[in-house]
């Protein structure tokens, strides 16, 4: 994987935090997606690592579990304690988690290990804060991602602006170590118009690029453009994301 800006994610993610919650559809999928995975059983003490503003913390919680909310980003974590989300809240990176090993009953990760900058590092990580019988539950965008993104900037300047993530047999490489389950989805968001999508984007944070390019600003005539060349769907701009659900068992 590139070497990631971990401030600069953080920073990206925690200017979303306010309005996050009005632009998770692809959240939601995915963490559906990842909840059909798991056993129909009561987690105890849970890790949801990348909380967010807190969506899926409290959705344990209403369920039942302890859980501990943890995030790169301060404002994030701030947004997830407004929402009475978890009953703890760590900031911290996944790959170095300050937490024990071995007291969870489920490491919990929708849509935050593709900003790690190594993917085996952030699951031995969260394998590790996992008691026997406990259980990893993740989910990841993969490579291919953003077609139509791409596709719509290429006639702009020529370049792309969609992050590249991990192909699909680099995430199994990764999963090679653990007795694991994995499914890969297709999801497609449409959207009125090529600044409704691009909003989408930033409303979830998602404009950090990992190649360190800020995100370029959007002038009118980037968006007539970007409009003309976006890639349609009976008449609606288009994002399609192709994403990775794994569970991991420890023995």
């Amino acid at each position: 994987m590139l070497p990631v800006d971990k401030t600069a994610v953080a920073a990206a993610f925690g200017r979303a935090a306010s309005h996050y919650q009005q632009h998770d559809e692809l959240q939601r999928l995915s963490a559906n997606a990842l909840l059909e995975m798991l056993p129909q059983k009561a987690f105890t003490s849970v890790l949801d690592a990348g909380c967010g503003p807190g969506s899926n913390s409290r959705l344990w919680s209403a369920l039942g579990s302890r859980v501990t909310a943890l995030d790169l980003s301060s404002l994030m974590l701030e947004e997830a304690v407004r929402q009475n989300s978890a009953q703890h809240y760590v900031e911290a990176d996944i790959e170095a988690m300050p937490l024990a090993d071995r007291q969870f009953d489920l490491a919990w990760s929708n849509l935050a290990v593709q900003w790690c900058e190594s993917l085996p590092t952030a699951l031995a990580e969260l394998f590790r804060v996992v008691r026997p019988g406990g259980r990893v539950a993740f989910s990841t965008l993969l490579a291919d991602s953003l077609p139509e993104l791409n596709q719509a900037w290429q006639a702009v300047d020529g370049r792309s602006h969609a992050n590249r993530f991990l192909p699909h047999q680099h995430i199994l490489a990764a999963l090679e170590a653990y007795r694991f389950e994995g499914q890969t989805h297709s999801f497609c968001l449409t959207f009125d118009d090529a600044l409704s999508a691009m909003r989408s984007l930033k409303g979830i944070g998602a404009t950090h690029l990992h190649e360190g390019r800020a995100a370029q600003t959007l002038t009118r005539a980037h968006l007539q453009q970007l409009q003309l060349a976006w890639p349609k769907q009976q008449g609606r701009c288009a994002l399609t994301y192709h994403i990775f659900t794994g569970v991991i068992d420890r023995d």
